[in-house]
């Protein structure tokens, strides 16, 4: 039997900093076709971005994305891994993680939800009355 939740810790480079930061990645059927990147900062606080899943599978193969989240694979010094743009209003940061690690987050991702199947882990009419309640108050 397989768990609805994903989530791992990655070491993670920003990129043009010696030291690597901790990186949390975490899938939910719950939210099927989002992936939540959470980054710590210096003081354990998290800041959290949420990507489209389909954006993070297809940005372990080319390049992928438009405005706000960007990604890439390349070679850092014989290293595969995975480059990420993140942009907003207060700046610009680029991360730099391991394409395998990576790889492996998506795939036990894969085994919750298959790519395709994320429509059939929503509840319509839940969602619908969870948006209208909340417009209520």
């Amino acid at each position: 039997m397989t768990s609805d939740t994903v989530q791992q810790d990655m070491f993670t480079v920003l990129h043009g900093q010696p030291a690597p930061v901790v990186t949390r990645w975490s899938y939910s059927a719950a939210d099927p076709f989002a992936v939540s990147l959470s980054v710590r900062t210096r003081h354990d606080r998290w800041v959290e971005w949420l990507v489209g899943r389909e954006l993070v599978v297809e940005g372990l193969s080319g390049p992928v994305g438009e405005g706000d989240v960007r990604m890439r694979p390349c070679s850092v010094q014989g290293y595969d891994i995975v480059e990420i743009e993140i942009c907003s209003h207060d700046g610009r940061a680029v991360l730099e993680v391991d394409r395998d690690l990576l790889r492996h987050f998506v795939d036990t991702t894969l085994d919750v939800v298959a790519l395709g199947d994320e429509t059939g882990r929503i509840d319509l009419d839940e969602e619908i009355a969870r948006i209208t309640s909340s417009c209520a108050e």
